[in-house]
């Protein structure tokens, strides 16, 4: 069995547990953030449509930037402002609405979740963290933790990046921190500290400190309301103090939570040091072969030809120009052969690869993707039958095109 962590990385004393709180609190009361879905949760008085506000927030929020998301988030509420508006929406409805925040599956998932709720569970949200991990498709231990306790008051803590970072360098956490050891204790450390009066209030503390001002790399230690608990900047000010082990040297190389005895204290970073991660994965290089077909509209507006994608996997369901996956090394004249037989393939016509025209390129970077389109295009002269036999396609113009669940990415294509 792993050695358990010494004292000094965990939260032992009552008395530091609850000074920690009751400042950690009275600042985020003072200096919280004004947005829409923390005004939403504190003034809706029904506790399910207060669970679906928090949901909707925090799953948008998922690899996404609070700014960005801001303005999805009001239309969506708009739009569906109950969980049974959701559930009667249809998923193209959803995409559209999606488009252009990324990760186009959250959306997917939360409607999926909201039908479960309404047919399965009577319209009523599972009330604690346990029950709706368990019953919500794409609900997460993290989302589970911040509906109950936001919502439901229930006295569970939460972690996400925001927490990792500022957890990590209260106790001088210096192991990998997406490891699953490190994430274990650090649920622990999360449930240990949450208030049990005002537990909602506290995990938003937490998390706001995280983004506001404990950043990644230029954390504003001054402003910190909870800097005297901070063992990294203690660290950072005062050095290793002699009559005190210092956190690092603790369990002489066997404690869980040290950093690797290959990676010790960079006096340079200070609390930067924390937390430590795993070297990042370099995403996967691949090539598309992306063709924007026009022809003139009845009214002599341009139109473009958009298909659906597969109802899995990477942009499932979302419109994109007709496209064929390259090979890596492919030369050029190659690439339109390709798109040409692709072309003819799905449409039924002749195309002719001296009829296609290379625009350029466009790179999109997805989390684990580093995407190239290579664009052609072809106007056409007369009018093109779409056989309904094969994949959905339509003709949009461009207005349509953009009101469309199309992703960020065929909007670079597009212009």
């Amino acid at each position: 069995a792993p050695a358990p962590p010494p004292a000094r990385h965990l939260f032992s004393d009552p008395a530091e547990v609850e000074a920690l709180r009751r400042d950690l609190l009275a600042w985020y009361d003072k200096c919280k953030r004004d947005l829409p879905w923390r005004t939403l949760a504190a003034t809706e008085p029904d506790a399910d449509r207060r669970a679906y506000a928090v949901w909707v927030s925090e799953i948008m929020l998922q690899q996404t930037q609070v700014s960005t998301v801001i303005d999805y988030y009001n239309r969506w509420m708009q739009k569906w402002p109950t969980l049974q508006a959701l559930a009667q929406a249809s998923l193209e409805e959803v995409n559209e609405l999606w488009a252009g925040l990324g990760y186009y599956s959250r959306g997917k998932r939360l409607q999926e979740a909201a039908r479960k709720v309404v047919a399965e569970l009577a319209g009523r949200m599972p009330g604690t963290a346990e029950d709706l991990q368990k019953l919500l498709p794409g609900v997460g231990r993290y989302t589970a933790g911040a509906i109950a306790s936001i919502s439901y008051g229930q006295a569970t803590g939460v972690v996400d990046g925001n927490v990792i970072r500022v957890l990590c360098r209260l106790r001088c956490i210096g192991a990998d921190s997406s490891s699953p050891a490190v994430i274990d204790r650090l649920w622990d450390m999360a449930n240990a500290l949450v208030d049990r009066s005002r537990p909602g209030d506290f995990n938003q503390a937490l998390m706001e400190l995280g983004a506001t001002v404990c950043a990644p790399r230029a954390p504003l230690c001054g402003e910190c309301p909870v800097k005297q608990h901070c063992q990294a900047r203690r660290r950072k000010l005062f050095g290793k103090p002699t009559p005190v082990p210092d956190v690092e040297d603790c369990g002489v190389g066997d404690c869980p939570l040290c950093p690797p005895a290959a990676e010790p204290w960079d006096s340079s970073l200070g609390v930067t040091n924390f937390p430590r991660k795993a070297a990042k994965k370099q995403p996967r290089v691949a090539r598309t072969a992306t063709c924007v077909l026009e022809r003139r509209g009845c009214h002599g507006t341009p139109e473009y030809l958009i298909v659906q994608r597969p109802s899995s996997g990477l942009l499932a369901g979302l419109w994109e120009f007709p496209s064929l996956p390259l090979a890596q090394g492919l030369q050029e004249e190659k690439q339109r052969e390709l798109l040409a037989d692709h072309l003819q393939a799905w449409t039924g016509w002749p195309v002719a690869a001296e009829g296609l025209r290379l625009v350029g390129e466009v790179v999109h970077i997805f989390s684990h993707i580093h995407q190239t389109y290579v664009v052609y295009s072809l106007p056409l002269d007369g009018d093109m039958t779409l056989d309904p036999a094969l994949s959905p396609a339509r003709w949009v113009t461009e207005e349509e095109f953009r009101a469309s669940a199309v992703s960020t990415a065929m909007k670079k294509v597009l212009e």
